[in-house]
């Protein structure tokens, strides 16, 4: 049992004692749990001894910080499963479960783990019952009879850092809160990007049949016409027959341009031979262009890939090649396709002017940033190596699969 100088807590704490009361009666302690303000630090004291209770929880109470009172081992317990405290006053010397077997009951459980523990003990207490303390989880050890001013310092010490640790913990949940925010917010963004995608893909692929088969058929049926309309002119009608050649390389302009604008659109090589055989038509026709020497290395077997992914490097092999005719001033470029540990691996380098880490990195980059998009919504990764004045190297890793 805690012999406290009760005389001494009390003519301490006198001030907060109503006027009138008798204060060299005993005082029956108040109800064991009070309402706690928002957010107040808890601090649990346990005795056997209802007027050291009664004392320490005058001595304690203050604005900010309430007292839980419990008269056993097994009550602070309890009291443990519903709050959390600043710290925890425990008198060593109780009936039933002492303080030292309360201690190491409280370090048992993950939640109170980390509270301070501060041992209550008579001047009469050896060495080995101290040590015998700190081992059970104590923190500190005060001699009775208490000094208050003492005890009220190190108690506010506890206080202080319980608050500080609170509002710590709650800038991380907030801060953890707005991340996982934040990350759903660019994770919706990316899907709705990657549907758009999708759906433009789908736009393009539709118009360009569109232009191949209606206005690609009606050019060839006017062709026909106009050769049955040739074949009919008489002989002597040269500046007919002239007309109908002019109007023959019309038509076949024309039909030039719709095949490029159909391929622009979605070239058939990429649905009907493969992403390989697509990298191959897109670097020929960048080099005619151009004038960019393009040299291309594609595997020998075939690549298996699925149209969502093949869409996705071939649009991202176009962009490259756009950024270098723009930008590069390269009069070079190398392209190798190639299958690498369960992925698709596509490195274009460029002797070209280089790019800075920099102008790589920026927001205002957004074909950078659409190539990156494409590739992470499959699982895939860009990294770009440049170089002021040797080149730029664009190396694309897909996954051949679902990711």
């Amino acid at each position: 049992m805690m012999d406290l100088n009760l005389g001494q807590l009390v003519a301490f704490t006198a001030p907060l004692a109503p006027a009138g009361r008798d204060m060299t009666r005993p005082v029956r302690p108040r109800s064991r749990e009070p309402v706690a303000a928002p957010d107040a630090a808890k601090i649990l004291v346990v005795d056997d001894d209802s007027r050291s209770l009664t004392a320490m929880r005058a001595l304690l109470e203050a604005p900010g910080q309430n007292v839980v009172l419990a008269d056993s081992g097994e009550e602070a317990l309890r009291a443990l499963l519903k709050d959390d405290f600043a710290v925890i006053l425990l008198d060593a010397r109780m009936p039933g479960l002492d303080g030292f077997e309360t201690a190491r009951l409280i370090r048992q459980r993950q939640k109170s783990r980390q509270t301070p523990i501060i041992f209550l003990t008579g001047a009469y207490e050896d060495v080995s019952s101290m040590f015998r303390g700190y081992e059970a989880g104590a923190v500190d050890y005060i001699v009775k009879p208490l000094v208050p001013e003492v005890l009220k310092s190190k108690i506010s010490v506890f206080v202080e850092l319980y608050n500080k640790n609170a509002v710590l913990t709650r800038e991380i949940a907030e801060r953890r809160l707005a991340e996982e925010h934040l990350r759903e917010s660019e994770e919706n963004l990316r899907a709705l990007a990657a549907h758009l995608e999708s759906v433009r893909e789908e736009e393009r692929t539709r118009i360009a049949r569109e232009i191949h088969d209606e206005l690609g058929q009606s050019l060839t049926g006017l062709k026909m016409d106009l050769t049955w309309l040739t074949s009919r002119l008489p002989g002597n009608q040269k500046q007919l027959i002239e007309k109908t050649e002019s109007i023959f390389g019309l038509i076949d302009e024309t039909i030039r341009s719709v095949r490029r604008i159909a391929s622009g659109l979605r070239p058939e090589v990429l649905d009907q031979l493969g992403i390989a055989a697509a990298i191959g038509w897109q670097a020929k026709d960048f080099q005619k262009r151009t004038g960019i020497r393009c040299k291309v290395g594609l595997p020998r077997d075939a690549l298996a890939l699925e149209q969502e992914r093949a869409t996705a490097v071939f649009r991202i092999f176009q962009e490259v090649l756009t950024n270098v005719a723009r930008h590069a001033n390269a009069t070079k470029v190398v392209v190798d396709l190639r299958r690498e540990d369960g992925e698709l691996a596509l490195e274009v380098a460029d002797n070209g002017k280089g790019f800075v880490h920099a102008e790589i990195d920026s927001s205002k980059s957004l074909g950078l940033l659409g190539m990156r998009e494409r590739a992470a919504a499959l699982g895939g990764k860009i990294t770009i190596d440049g170089e002021r004045g040797r080149g730029t190297r664009v190396m694309v890793s897909i996954p051949l699969g679902p990711a």
